[in-house]
């Protein structure tokens, strides 16, 4: 084992030390530069082609991908947010004024039942509608108090946010411009011998890409679908329900189901059979198969890993970091695979 002298230790410890700090630093503006690194990632061929198209200007290739992000993504997210919040606050105003009655939802529903299915739920003591009733009214003033604060607290998150998007461009253009002479620094740093290198380094951009790419689109195609079909069905906010599908479709297996899944069968025990069965049809076979399908295909090929590595680092990971786990679970879990993959075909680390 190599010994260090007395100023290479304490080199080394000033090191760590201001790694540290500089990353405490940077935790406030985590989500920022983040998504600054992701988006240089998923954005890397638009810019090399950018830089050829332009005959090998940095500047004006970073300034015109930065442009096409504004337009492809950060606009339409923008505009998607304004609709959304319109679309929540008249869903919210037909609750508030008894248009929709979750009351009144839930006796249909008992109504229907056969006797069996009310006697199990009345042992459960989930039949009772007045307790119901209570319980919905409590929760509708918590919403109302939550709906109060987020209106007192709008213009300091809209503030903040507007403030990381400005980080995260501002970051971007120079990750576009300056991203292979800071790769190849990072990679020079890395006190790894270079066939260990390589092989991190792949994963690790690899799996960005298809995970980013593949659940945005998995869950563009599922929020759309689902949303459509709810306009369809005359379902009160479409739009409001489309964008809750397409979060949760960053759930793989279970995700949209779990919003349009009660919808049908509420449908199908309030004699809304019609309903009931196309919704149930086309969420079995339209919206779970684009999640069957282009899920594996865009995540799981590219990144080598199986199904259900894919579920269980997609769901802990957002479990311990919110929207960002959804690219940091899997991040990890190929960097897992691929360490211990190197690990057991390393001959010095098995004495061969």
């Amino acid at each position: 084992m190599k010994r260090y002298t007395l100023p290479q230790s304490s080199f080394l410890l000033l090191l760590a030390i201001v790694t540290l700090a500089f990353v405490w630093i940077l935790l406030p503006f985590f989500g920022a530069v983040f998504w600054g690194i992701v988006f240089a990632i998923v954005f890397a061929p638009l810019y090399s082609h950018l830089l050829n198209a332009l005959g090998n200007r940095p500047n004006s290739a970073a300034l015109l991908a930065l442009l096409l992000i504004l337009l492809m993504v950060i606009m339409p997210l923008a505009m998607i947010g304004a609709s959304l919040v319109e679309q929540a606050s008249g869903v919210y105003a037909m609750i508030e004024s008894g248009q929709i009655n979750f009351g009144r939802m839930f006796q249909q529903v008992i109504n229907a039942l056969p006797a069996w299915a009310l006697s199990l739920l009345e042992r459960f003591e989930l039949a009772n509608l007045t307790a119901l009733q209570a319980k919905l009214t409590a929760g509708a003033a918590q919403i109302s108090q939550a709906t109060a604060r987020y209106a007192i607290n709008f213009g300091s998150k809209a503030f903040d946010f507007l403030v990381s998007t400005t980080v995260m461009l501002y970051l971007l253009f120079f990750l576009f411009r300056d991203g292979r002479t800071l790769a190849a620094r990072v990679k020079r740093a890395v006190p790894l011998a270079s066939r260990y290198k390589k092989p991190l380094f792949d994963n690790f951009t690899t799996v960005i890409r298809a995970t980013v790419k593949g659940n945005v689109l998995v869950a563009m195609a599922q929020g759309a679908l689902g949303g459509g079909i709810f306009w369809f069905l005359d379902v009160p906010g479409p739009l409001l329900w489309a964008v809750i599908m397409a979060f949760l479709s960053l759930l793989p297996a279970v995700g949209a189901a779990i919003i349009w899944a009660p919808v049908a069968a509420y449908f199908l025990i309030t004699g809304s059979i019609w309903e009931g069965v196309v919704l149930t049809v086309f969420g079995v076979v339209v919206i779970g198969l684009v999640d069957n399908l282009l899920r594996p295909l865009l995540v799981g090929k590219d990144t080598k890993l199986p199904d259900y590595i894919v579920l269980l680092s997609t769901i802990g990971g957002m479990a311990l970091f919110g929207l960002n786990g959804f690219v940091i679970g899997p991040v990890i879990a190929a960097l897992f695979i691929a360490s211990w993959d190197l690990f057991a075909n390393a001959d010095e680390f098995h004495g061969e």
